[in-house]
């Protein structure tokens, strides 16, 4: 009876690793017997292209090209994420865990059959590298989600192997095997020069490796500072900073000069210095690949008021410390005034002569701001579709972060490093003043605080900020909050409409249903703080899919917290 049980449910997630071993899910090669591949060169490219059809264009794995509503800077308009707001339930089964065992199955069995292939073993090993780059990939995306997970080394070929039914391990041994799979593969993976001079720009290259070693580097080190979860957070942020500096040494990236075009046309290619790790759309090999980018920023993204505090003023003090703060704003553009420029390059204003060569009137779209970074209207008004290639790692990010590693590491950081990370990023968007010991110190602010505030400002709607929130261990604080949208003027937007939205906004004082949300009057709320929740006891881990664990025969536990 189990052995039947077993054998009829490890045809769902957990038989990916069986079906793996013999169907790579390709054309033409899906129609091949496992027999007839694996002999050539050729055989492993094409094996290896898989990941690249797969590869998402966000860091939450939610498919495409979508954007990430998990955290307290952007919002679905037409509904409240569950997790944000803290409503979530345990699942039957999820894309999160499943899609990743699926990719890691590919790359187990490439890892497996690649030994098979009459090529020379400096080939094979540049193959078994992107394969080994993706296993870390995808597992890194799981321990973020879940803690310590199943780790699984191999294709199976029979149901009655006991790995499929292995329990969780650690999070130390599963970090610690994304961080072996990254380092076997900044060590095999040939350069981003040579991958573009051999036409496989969107294939990754050491620099991707050495790009996920600070990524995953710096969320472990920190996640192991602010959770006390076992980790040696030294350990992790070395690997951070090992990586980050040997980026910086080998000197193949630099910064895009306008961060204006970064997401554009203008930026796609080799000659933008700044792309790590790409998810390549347009024109390829399987045709025309599109996404629905700028298509979802016009109907659905909004921008919340929580984010655009975030952003500094032109003295380079935050909110409730700038002279330059408008106290009482009385149109919609007050708020964007005098701030860093960043701000206004990635959120629209009021009548902006920037969409179909028409005014744009936010308003007809939500209540919340409207973002501009990534948006390209002029591809979608033109072709109804859009091919931009989408940066998933960017030197950027690498610099920032490097600082921010520096800072956790040492409990400080030195003006020069400063100089070559954060002002290096506000130089490049035309921000003039400089972050440096002496000015935090002047003002009263956290050098941390500071450089968490850079990283937001710069990767701001690019997918990261929900893993920051709780890598450092803030999401009780951020998450059940209320979410500010724009002050509603009558002189933008008229008398009747104002008058219709009036129960969403909020009144003299910024007060809403009785509590102050905000600042000032007449600001739309998008969601009331008392709707969204966050418990510590559970949410800073996903639940399990019940369908996992079921398949397990009860090996892999639920999280914490969750029943």
């Amino acid at each position: 009876m189990k052995k039947t049980y077993i054998k009829n449910i490890v045809m769902g997630a957990a038989g990916i690793m069986l079906l793996a071993s013999c169907d790579l899910d390709m054309t033409p090669e899906s129609t091949m017997t496992d027999s007839s591949f694996w002999k050539s060169k050729t055989d492993l490219r094409s094996a290896c292209n898989r990941f690249y059809d797969q590869l998402n264009g966000n860091n939450a794995l939610g498919g495409g090209f979508a954007h990430d509503y998990r955290a307290d800077d952007l919002r679905n308009r037409n509904s409240a994420n569950s997790t944000s707001d803290g409503s979530w339930t345990i699942p039957s089964n999820n894309g999160a865990w499943t899609d990743s065992y699926w990719r890691i199955a590919i790359a187990n069995n490439i890892l497996e059959k690649s030994k098979r292939a009459d090529v020379t073993d400096d080939v094979r090993e540049v193959f078994d590298a992107e394969a080994r780059f993706f296993r870390g990939y995808y597992y890194f995306e799981l321990a973020k989600k879940y803690g310590g997970v199943p780790i699984i080394e191999k294709p199976f070929n029979t149901t009655d192997d006991p790995a499929l039914f292995s329990p969780r391990n650690t999070l130390e041994e599963t970090i610690d095997f994304v961080i072996a799979d990254l380092q076997y593969a900044a060590d095999k993976l040939p350069s981003i020069d040579e991958r573009n001079n051999a036409g496989e720009w969107r294939h990754v290259s050491r620099s991707a490796a050495l790009g996920m070693l600070v990524r995953a580097g710096l969320y472990a080190g920190t996640h192991a500072k602010y959770h006390s979860d076992g980790l040696d957070s030294k350990k992790y942020l070395k690997v951070a900073i090992d990586a980050a500096e040997t980026m910086i040494g080998e000197k193949k990236h630099d910064l895009y000069p306008d961060y204006a075009q970064l997401f554009s046309f203008a930026g796609e290619g080799r000659q933008n210095k700044e792309a790590i790790f790409i998810k390549e759309y347009g024109p390829n090999g399987s045709g025309t690949v599109t996404h629905g980018n700028s298509r979802q920023m016009e109907n659905t993204v909004e921008v919340t008021r929580n984010a655009i505090d975030q952003f500094l003023y032109a003295d380079g003090l935050p909110k409730g410390k700038s002279a330059l703060e408008v106290k009482a704003e009385t149109r919609f553009n007050d708020i964007l005034e005098n701030r860093d420029p960043r701000l206004n390059m990635s959120v629209y204003g009021w009548h902006e002569r920037d969409y179909k060569n028409q005014e744009f009137v936010p308003f007809s779209f939500g209540n919340g701001y409207n973002l501009k970074k990534g948006f390209d209207a002029a591809e979608w008004a033109t072709n109804s579709k859009e091919t931009i290639d989408k940066m998933i790692i960017r030197y950027a990010e690498v610099l920032i972060s490097y600082a921010e590693a520096l800072c956790e590491y040492n409990g400080s950081i030195t003006d020069a490093q400063l100089d070559a990370t954060v002002n290096k990023l506000r130089q490049r968007a035309g921000f003039g003043v400089k972050l440096t010991n002496a000015f935090v110190t002047a003002n009263g602010l956290s050098m941390i605080d500071e450089i968490r505030r850079e990283r937001f400002v710069e990767l701001f709607a690019e997918g990261l900020r929900y893993d920051d929130i709780i890598r450092w261990k803030i999401a009780e604080k951020q998450l059940p909050t209320t979410l500010l949208g724009a002050r509603l003027s009558t002189l933008d937007i008229g008398e009747q409409k104002v008058d219709d939205l009036k129960r969403r906004m909020t009144t003299g004082g910024g007060m809403f249903n009785g509590v102050k949300v905000a600042d000032q009057d007449s600001i739309y709320v998008l969601e009331v703080g008392s709707d969204r929740r966050f418990d510590t006891g559970k949410d800073y881990l996903y639940p399990v899919p019940l369908e996992e664990i079921n398949r397990s025969y009860g090996a892999v536990e639920q999280n914490p917290g969750w029943k």
